[in-house]
């Protein structure tokens, strides 16, 4: 791996960003025979950036091509229709594809937490909630984990708040106006409204799901077609997430560079992210309760199989490799 390029990666990844419209279906050999991989992940989101480290990581003869997308399930749906070959997405896309019959596999983690409960100034603790507005992402992990958190404490998310579904992007606005009191989602909304007044509620990762959140994936038919070329992009993406532990500036600099976010809110959102790529038992139980809670939930049919939904060969390979 070319990791000695790693501090450059992201103006060298930048050339091989393109918007999801703009880009081809084909993910064949590239006009010097390099293999083109084309790998999906999403806009403005710090616990995603690995991909832009890949290019610097790549091995010799393969050449990513970063897509940017909107949500994690048009990543997953990209993945499985084959307009690109990896994701790097929720894991609640992958657990809703599974379990639609859809050829899905997680090949390794990518980043845990990104998480945030967050209130209006003066709420302390999951008690301080009782009778307020909350804004939630309806069918999101953080829906689970507010549900999770709440039901801990001895309440009950339907009766002992008032729920507000909300995207992603309006939370930090919504509790600025007052529209609500307070709000369970991903980053960066909680880092951006803890620019201002507000408040960490309570931590969202004390439940059976933890901070499990994003993996990499892609289908069993690319695992069964070419296990090699997996292999080669679950070393990249290792060595990337590797990268972004080791040197958090660069990931933090990439972000802003690549998106324009401010960097105090970047700043605040990495101290709240874990990139990761290692798939443990204790990953594979919180997935596990993920799943489960997304049954209850009625947020996926049926529960997926785990042993069908990840696949560790590769980041057990790359360990035994490296060991």
């Amino acid at each position: 791996m070319k990791n000695s390029r790693a501090l450059v990666a992201v103006t060298a990844s930048l050339l091989a960003v393109c918007s999801v419209t703009a880009c081809s279906s084909d993910s064949a050999a590239g006009a010097d025979g390099d293999t083109v991989v084309k790998v999906g992940t999403l806009k403005g989101q710090p616990h995603l950036y690995a991909p832009y480290f890949y290019e610097a990581n790549a091995p010799e003869g393969v050449t990513f091509e970063v897509i940017t997308f909107d949500s994690s399930p048009d990543i997953k749906n990209a993945v499985v229709s084959g307009s690109i070959d990896f994701g790097v997405a929720g894991v609640p896309s992958a657990i809703s594809g599974s379990s639609a019959g859809q050829d899905v596999v997680v090949v390794a983690a990518a980043a845990d937490g990104g998480s945030g409960l967050i209130g209006k100034a003066g709420l302390d603790g999951v008690e301080s909630l009782k009778g307020l507005k909350v804004g939630y992402p309806k069918g999101s992990s953080q829906e689970i984990l507010l549900r999770m958190t709440l039901e801990a404490a001895g309440m009950d998310a339907d009766s002992d708040v008032e729920l507000v579904n909300l995207p992603f992007s309006d939370m930090a606005s919504a509790l600025a106006a007052g529209r609500i009191d307070a709000f369970s989602s991903a980053e960066l909304g909680p880092s951006t409204a803890l620019q201002g007044d507000a408040v960490s509620v309570a931590s969202p990762y004390e439940t059976p799901v933890g901070k499990v959140n994003i993996g990499l994936y892609t289908t069993g038919a690319t695992i069964a077609e070419d296990p090699e070329l997996v292999q080669e992009v679950v070393d990249t993406h290792i060595a990337a997430t590797e990268h972004m532990v080791a040197d958090p500036e660069a990931w933090a600099a990439g972000v802003v560079e690549t998106f324009g976010i401010d960097r105090a809110v970047v700043d605040t959102a990495i101290t709240n992210i874990w990139p990761r790529w290692q798939i443990d038992a204790e990953y594979t139980g919180q997935v596990s309760a993920l799943i489960e809670q997304m049954h209850g939930l009625k947020q996926i049919e049926s529960e997926p199989d785990v042993a069908a939904l990840i696949n560790t060969t590769f980041v057990e390979a790359h360990a035994a490799a490296t060991s």
